[in-house]
C-alpha cells in the first residue's frame, strides 16, 4: 500500500472521539488539559492557520492572544503564522516533553452561538479544505467558523472576521481561566 493510501487510511481511522462544545465546554476541556499538566512552562499551543484568510485566522488570532498573555510556547501568530507551508517544521519544533494543544478554524454546523470542536487526541488540519497534513497535538481545539459548503475555501475566506475575532478572544480566556490566570488578565482578552 503506498504512502498516500496509508495516509488516508490513517485519517479514516480517527478514532479520537470529538465533541461540539459553546465555549464553557470548552473551557471544561482545557481545564481537563490543565489537571494533566498544570505547570504553564510545558505546554505548548501549536496555532495553525494565516493570516491571509478571515475564517483562517482564527488559530493565529488565538495564538496572538496567548502570547500577548504571556504564554511562552505558541506557535502560530499574525506575525509568525502556522500555514500548510511551514506547518511540519514549526511542529516539529515542539519539545516532545511539552503537552501541546492543537487549534485551528473548521467548518460545520453554524448554531445562533459561537461553537467549538474539541478532542482528547491530535487535530488533522487542512481537512475541512483538502489538505492531507499530519495530525498533531495531545488535545485538539477546532473552532466552527464557516458552514460545511460544496466551496469550502469561499466559505472559510468569507467568514465573519467579527466573529472570528470573538471566538479567537473567548478561547485565549478560556485558556487562562483554565490555567488559573488572575481575572483581570482573563478581563482583558475579553475587551
Amino acid at each position: 500500500m503506498g504512502n498516500r493510501a496509508k495516509a488516508r487510511r490513517g485519517r479514516t481511522e480517527d478514532s479520537v472521539v470529538r465533541q461540539r462544545v459553546a465555549i464553557e465546554g470548552a473551557e471544561a476541556f482545557l481545564r481537563k488539559a490543565a489537571a494533566v499538566q498544570p505547570d504553564r512552562a510545558r505546554v505548548a499551543f501549536l496555532c495553525i492557520g494565516t493570516d491571509c484568510s478571515t475564517g483562517d485566522s482564527f488559530g493565529p488570532l488565538v495564538g496572538t492572544l496567548l502570547k500577548q498573555a504571556g504564554w511562552r510556547r505558541v506557535i502560530g501568530t499574525l506575525d509568525d503564522p502556522c500555514d500548510a507551508d511551514r506547518y511540519e517544521s514549526l511542529k516539529s519544533s515542539i519539545p516532545e516533553s511539552c503537552l501541546t494543544i492543537a487549534i485551528d478554524a473548521c467548518l460545520g454546523v453554524k448554531e445562533a452561538e459561537p461553537g467549538y470542536i474539541v478532542g482528547d487526541g491530535p487535530l488533522y488540519p487542512g481537512h475541512a479544505v483538502g489538505k492531507r497534513l499530519s495530525p498533531a497535538g495531545h488535545y485538539s481545539i477546532a473552532g466552527i467558523v464557516g458552514p460545511k459548503s460544496v466551496k469550502p475555501y469561499w466559505t472559510i475566506q468569507h467568514a465573519s472576521l467579527h466573529e472570528v475575532l470573538g471566538m479567537a478572544r473567548a478561547l485565549a480566556s478560556a485558556v487562562q481561566a483554565a490555567w488559573g490566570r488572575p481575572e483581570v488578565e482573563a478581563m482583558r482578552l475579553r475587551s
